[in-house]
């Protein structure tokens, strides 16, 4: 198929096929951290690393578990890790187990700090390059841009982390993956799909799943899209803000923000009630729904390979 021929409605693209398939895949994520050896442990000083997507489900991670009092927590793309820093374990994200700089740092860490992997593809260079290794090759994926895989190493990561503080307001997995099943099968807005400019927010852990639905509208779209910590967007950001733009917050909306939103044109997407990972399936879905409107493949985003091997 050509990128500038879509799909048609009786061929759903592979990433629709594999959006769908993320609740069952949390679920068994779930179960799979129940006594996984390798996951860090209470107390642990912690870095987090992975590049593109996989950096950014990292950051969602590592403000999650700081968040919950598991110990600080650290992220970073594995191109800027900070090499002199010291911590007690060092998770790295890797769907193809092959990206260059993650095997890089994984190699410089070896013997130094304890590591572990989460990648989808048994058979890669990550099996050796890390101390440890959860593979999650249910989720794989056959499409270029990551959706199932990377959902289902924070829902993994996350169902590690035990029981959190109810004041953290955060679901079980299961009961996350609850909600994905509903945000797969409700409408989304006009208002949303019409726009020409989308921008996403989050606070503390939900700032991560902001950039990775901004990546999922540029990459499957091309998409004029944006990503802010919720409380910056009126520090600068909200300047773009008029009618046909959006400004869709993941998690609770700060106070007063909506009214600052409206008042000037733009439209609000706030889905408190939905665990917003769930939420994410719907930025999944938009940005799926937007290549295919414009003509493009979304299972082949232009510029884009699987993995980047450099060298």
């Amino acid at each position: 198929m050509s990128r500038t021929t879509p799909p048609s409605a009786a061929a759903p693209s592979r990433t629709s096929v594999e959006i769908a398939t993320q609740p069952a895949s949390w679920r068994r994520a779930a179960e799979a951290a129940d006594g996984f050896d390798g996951l860090p442990r209470a107390g642990e000083r912690v870095a987090v690393t992975g590049c593109g997507t996989s950096w950014f489900m990292a950051i969602a991670y590592a403000a999650l578990r700081e968040a919950a009092g598991l110990g600080e927590t650290d992220a970073f793309a594995s191109s800027e890790f900070p090499a002199g820093r010291t911590y007690d374990r060092v998770v790295a994200i890797t769907r193809s187990g092959t990206t260059t700089e993650v095997l890089e740092l994984l190699t410089a860490l070896k013997g130094r700090i304890p590591t572990l992997a989460l990648t989808a593809d048994p058979k890669t260079p990550v099996m050796e390059a890390a101390d440890s290794v959860a593979v999650l090759d249910w989720a794989d994926e056959e499409s270029v841009v990551q959706t199932r895989f990377a959902t289902t190493a924070l829902a993994f990561l996350r169902a590690g982390l035990g029981e959190l503080p109810a004041a953290l307001g955060v679901k079980s997995v299961a009961d996350a993956a609850v909600d994905a099943e509903l945000a797969l099968t409700e409408p989304l807005p006009e208002a949303v799909v019409d726009a020409e400019q989308w921008t996403f927010l989050g606070r503390g852990w939900t700032y991560g799943l902001a950039l990775e639905a901004a990546l999922k509208m540029r990459e499957a779209a091309g998409a004029w899209t944006e990503a802010y910590p919720a409380m910056e967007y009126r520090h600068g950001p909200i300047s773009i803000t008029a009618p046909g733009r959006v400004t869709w917050t993941f998690g609770p909306l700060p106070e007063g923000l909506a009214a600052d939103v409206t008042a000037v044109g733009g439209t609000v997407v706030a889905n408190s009630p939905c665990d917003p990972l769930a939420d994410l399936i719907r930025a999944q879905r938009l940005a799926v729904t937007l290549a295919e409107a414009k003509g493009y493949d979304p299972d082949r985003p232009r510029n884009l390979t699987r993995s980047v091997i450099l060298g």
